[in-house]
């Protein structure tokens, strides 16, 4: 699932390539992945391309004052073209094909999304507030206001494993799966701790932990062409989807459990004073 990082860098590819640029027409293959309908998804032909902007995981596409609000979900993604092929895309069948944005000079990009569980999400607003999505977005956590203070009031009184806080975009905007186990590794904190105990000092390293470990993935993915952003993310990941492989830090087998709807990766050594964690959800399967 893209996350932070990865979506700032597609902002970035669209800031450079589409800004300036005028649509010459939107082509929507998926009609489930188009949640709203005023403005119509037409409106947007014609139009100047004048920004790019993210907003947690959410990518925004500013066309003359209307907005292209796009959520890439768990198995979407961005794929730019400098010159999109000129056969028109027949819908339907086992095409990962959702919607083609054509721009003047033709070039533009295809939104795509593998697999049967359908998640992407595109919206045409007037304000990307209007999105329910990015008017619940908790802070985000490479703004200045997200300060250690602001962290600590965040997990106070919260009776929450602090991995599932970290995920939760009402509460921290852009974080997901991935880099809530690479922040947790660097933290040197076990994912199943709870928030409200978290002392002052914890607090500190945490929020050392999110800024540093997000703003190093941002900066590795600056300038990156948009299908390079899968490789640089798995690349310098540490524990993340590395079960079985040494941690870099200690040399301790990364070891994995179920977490809610997916697996978390951590060291045992490194955050759980050696001890691994117990798989709660096998347990309740055994039982």
């Amino acid at each position: 699932m893209p996350e932070l990082p990865e979506v700032e860098a597609l902002a970035g590819v669209l800031r450079e390539r589409a800004v300036g640029r005028v649509i010459a027409r939107t082509d929507v293959l998926a009609i489930s992945a188009l949640k709203t309908y005023d403005p119509p998804v037409t409106g947007l032909g014609g139009l100047t391309v004048t920004g790019a902007a993210r907003h947690g995981k959410f990518l925004d596409l500013d066309v003359a004052g209307l907005h292209l609000v796009i959520h890439l979900a768990r198995a979407g993604w961005l794929r730019w073209h400098d010159a999109l092929p000129a056969k028109p895309v027949r819908p339907g069948g086992k095409n990962p094909l959702a919607l083609r944005v054509h721009l003047d000079d033709g070039s533009g990009f295809d939104l795509t999304e593998a697999g049967t569980k359908k998640g992407l999400a595109v919206y045409v607003v007037r304000d990307p507030a209007d999105v329910p999505g990015i008017a619940a977005l908790g802070p985000d956590p490479l703004a200045p206001e997200f300060t250690p203070e602001a962290l600590a009031e965040i997990v106070a009184g919260r009776r929450t494993q602090i991995k599932g806080l970290l995920r939760d975009q009402k509460v921290v905007a852009g974080i997901g799966n991935a880099y809530s186990d690479e922040v947790l590794h660097v933290a040197r904190m076990s994912p199943f701790k709870i928030a409200s105990t978290l002392t002052g000092e914890d607090v500190a390293v945490l929020h050392r932990a999110i800024v540093t470990t997000l703003r190093d993935a941002v900066a590795r993915s600056a300038g990156l062409a948009a299908g390079d952003l899968k490789g640089e993310k798995r690349a310098g990941l540490r524990v993340h989807g590395r079960a079985g492989e040494a941690c870099p830090v200690c040399g301790d087998t990364v070891r994995e459990v179920s977490f809610a709807d997916s697996a978390l990766q951590y060291c045992p050594s490194c955050q759980t004073g050696g001890k691994p964690l117990a798989d709660r959800r096998m347990s309740r399967l055994l039982k």
